[in-house]
């Protein structure tokens, strides 16, 4: 039988609510200050970090680019989000004492053993699959769940019930007992 590993960590109805504040704050804060309403949301800034890091190596391509004439590559308020979420992780592991760099998670080790290679090429694969979705459905999860749940949309709710239960088959079949 597994046991349950006590945390000290944030209680989820908390970070639950901070999030649903944050939320409701960026949309007043856009809609106030940019004039638009704009929603939660990070797949879009991965697209514009790999813009500018491929913009310093093929400027040319990027100015042709279809995509990125459209979407603009900025350092925009949701850059500064995606940015605000790793360095809000790295300082609250830190203050809490549970920062510890690992190549190879342990679950990852248990059962897939320690190669660090073979986690990298996981990684990598999980990362490109993730965003291809994101990308084809115009958005990524949390865009979809928090930003379509605040605004009631159903395609939403489907959506975030879609990405919970994929979740729940796949984290099966790749953690399952050997």
């Amino acid at each position: 039988m597994l046991k349950r590993k006590t945390s000290d960590g944030w209680s989820p109805y908390l970070a639950g609510a901070l999030v649903g504040l944050l939320a409701v704050a960026s949309v007043l804060a856009t809609t106030t200050l940019m004039g638009k309403t704009n929603y939660l949301g990070a797949s879009t800034t991965f697209v514009r970090a790999a813009g500018l890091l491929e913009r310093t190596v093929a400027p040319d391509h990027v100015a042709g680019n279809v995509y990125f004439t459209k979407s603009k590559i900025v350092v925009d308020w949701q850059f500064m989000l995606v940015s605000g979420i790793f360095f809000g992780a790295l300082v609250a592991s830190v203050a809490d004492r549970s920062f510890r760099l690992e190549h190879v998670p342990p679950t990852w080790k248990k059962r897939f053993g320690p190669s660090i290679g073979k986690r990298a090429a996981g990684a990598f694969l999980g990362g490109v699959v993730a965003m291809f979705g994101a990308r084809m459905a115009d958005g990524c999860p949390s865009g979809h769940g928090l930003s379509g749940m605040m605004q009631l949309s159903a395609s939403a709710f489907v959506a975030l019930a879609m990405f919970f239960g994929v979740g729940v088959v796949v984290a099966h079949l790749v953690y399952r007992r050997k």
